[in-house]
């Protein structure tokens, strides 16, 4: 789902997604992590990808979402939001005593 956001945000590649999601304070995202991640976004449809020239070595694999990749985002951020809404319902809801 981030990916997604990420790439809905503006077209990017690997390096550049993980750069974003640790200043973002997801430190534990890796190249590694994300390569399988946006070739599953691929193959499912959601997400291009297409090279670009570099300057300074290799061209870069940049990804862009397509229609039913901002569609399936949208569904994501509803469910995330519903459920990150009855995480802190629960949380918020706690007062002393019994925490079960």
């Amino acid at each position: 789902m981030v990916l997604l956001a990420l790439i809905a945000e503006e077209p990017s590649y690997g390096y550049e997604m993980v750069d974003k999601l640790q200043k973002k304070g997801l430190e534990l995202v890796s190249e590694g992590s994300i390569y399988p991640l946006l070739s599953r976004l691929q193959k499912k449809g959601y997400i291009v990808g297409y090279f670009v020239e570099s300057a300074s070595g290799p061209p870069r694999k940049y990804y862009r979402i397509e229609r039913s990749g901002q569609e399936q985002l949208a569904g994501w951020s509803d469910e995330w939001n519903r459920l990150s809404a009855g995480v802190g319902e629960v949380l918020d809801g706690r007062s002393g005593g019994n925490h079960d």
